[in-house]
């Protein structure tokens, strides 16, 4: 009887050591797809645009916008990679014309400005705000006067349309060939997609 006990215990303990093994492998192999998951997209998003965190989340804090950091990150990884003095590109916005912001915090606290502006006249549709910051707001209005929301295809159309009705095309560089080829060299038709795609990226470097 007391034979028959000891190899019931020696076989429970048995058992309880191969699952504690299979347990720890488990978490190993768990460990290690999430590292190489968060590896991958940092390898994505550049070091200086996740250096601007802080910043961004300050003024996205002062402009109500705190649960777009992920955008606005990406926003400027697509505007700079998070390089130079003005990382977000918001010269323009500020005073109509590039390079008069040369400094990296007034950079952004303008382009958070005025994403949060746009994603209050776009009623909370952002990939409508985000074309938008591209674009200038003048898409909004074109939005809401004709399909209501953003497509790919209306972006496409704008930028067309204005392209056409410029009476100098040759000051816009039209930097995709497949832009290029369908005359719609007014801002960047894909920035959208691409911003989206950083957002993907950042979000996941954030979790």
């Amino acid at each position: 009887m007391k034979r028959k006990m000891k190899q019931a215990i020696k076989q429970t303990v048995m058992i309880a050591a191969v699952l504690c093994g299979v347990l720890i492998v488990i978490s190993a192999v768990s460990l290690m797809g999430h590292d190489k998951g968060t590896s991958q997209w940092q390898s994505i998003v550049s070091d200086q645009v996740l250096d601007y965190q802080p910043l961004v989340e300050k003024y996205a804090a002062q402009y109500g916008v705190t649960e777009h950091v992920d955008v606005l990150l990406a926003m400027m990884m697509q505007e700079s990679g998070g390089r130079g003095n003005d990382p977000m590109q918001s010269s323009e916005s500020y005073c109509g014309s590039r390079g008069c912001i040369d400094d990296p915090e007034h950079s952004i606290e303008q382009g958070v400005h005025y994403f949060s502006g746009a994603l209050e006249e776009a009623d909370g549709d952002v990939k409508l705000a985000i074309q938008s910051y591209n674009f200038g707001k003048g898409f909004i209005d074109y939005i809401q006067t004709n399909s209501g929301t953003y497509t790919q295809e209306a972006a496409i159309n704008f930028s067309q349309e204005m392209y056409a009705a410029s009476d100098d095309q040759s000051k816009y560089r039209c930097p995709r060939e497949e832009a290029k080829e369908i005359d719609a060299c007014y801002g960047d038709i894909y920035y959208v997609r691409d911003v989206m795609s950083y957002t993907e990226a950042v979000a996941s470097i954030m979790q």
